[in-house]
């Protein structure tokens, strides 16, 4: 079973939906055959690199709020991530774009660090307070992934993997992904939002039962001896 996964570095719920997908998974018997892929998606694909506005200043522009409510929207979020273990720290996070920190994904994917980089990411910016939009910054986070530093390096100061956080996006609006995170199983189910943990293992059950199914032999002929639970079928020797 594959699960794709369309979330952003920057996005609070995408993080807590990781938690409880992976929340799901460790009931699920059959997790050794399930298999994750991360896709690219920015929220915020024009937000600057550097900026001296607080995530609750922004969160008050963006909602036309006042700080104070835009603070409760923060304080909340952190009660959520509490719930599955994480400690999100708004007070101190430090907003930022984040196309270089998707095509470091993309670059560590192909070194089979895709898993380890995307939740040293998120960790880094939610609970580190990390600038995940500085490359040195972000060169720093990719030796933690166990990257190599001058590859990486290379990478972040060039345009590679660029075009396949792009090709992310486009498929995202070809299939009607209008926020993350968003889930998609075996390509016939769609999850939207970090839904509790319950949700996604009765989701992930359910195609698992759906696959195993459509994936039966179908029988060709008419039906020859066999041994079953009762014996074995017997050939009459007659003529």
């Amino acid at each position: 079973m594959k699960i794709e996964v369309w979330s952003d570095y920057v996005c609070p719920f995408c993080y807590i939906g990781k938690r409880r997908l992976e929340k799901a998974l460790e009931a699920f018997p059959h997790r050794d055959k399930v298999e994750i892929e991360y896709k690219s998606f920015e929220l915020d694909p024009g937000a600057p690199v550097n900026t001296e506005y607080s995530i609750q200043e922004l969160l008050s522009k963006k909602y036309g709020t006042s700080l104070e409510q835009a603070q409760n929207m923060t304080d909340s979020m952190s009660q959520q991530a509490a719930a599955v273990g994480l400690d999100f720290r708004f007070d101190t996070s430090v907003p930022t774009n984040t196309f270089d920190a998707h095509r470091l994904t993309k670059y560590a994917k192909t070194k089979g660090k895709e898993a380890s980089m995307t939740e040293i990411l998120l960790y880094a910016h939610f609970t580190l307070s990390k600038h995940i939009g500085d490359r040195d910054t972000l060169v720093e986070l990719a030796k933690q992934a166990g990257l190599e530093e001058e590859e990486v390096k290379d990478v972040l100061n060039g345009s590679d993997f660029s075009q396949e956080v792009r090709n992310d996006e486009a498929e995202a609006g070809q299939i009607g992904v209008q926020g993350v995170p968003f889930f998609v199983l075996n390509r016939k189910y769609a999850i939207s939002g970090a839904q509790p943990s319950d949700v996604f293992l009765s989701s992930i059950q359910k195609v698992w039962e759906e696959e195993a199914k459509t994936s039966l032999l179908k029988p060709l002929g008419t039906e020859g001896m066999a041994c079953d639970e009762n014996g074995c079928e017997i050939p009459s020797t007659k003529s």
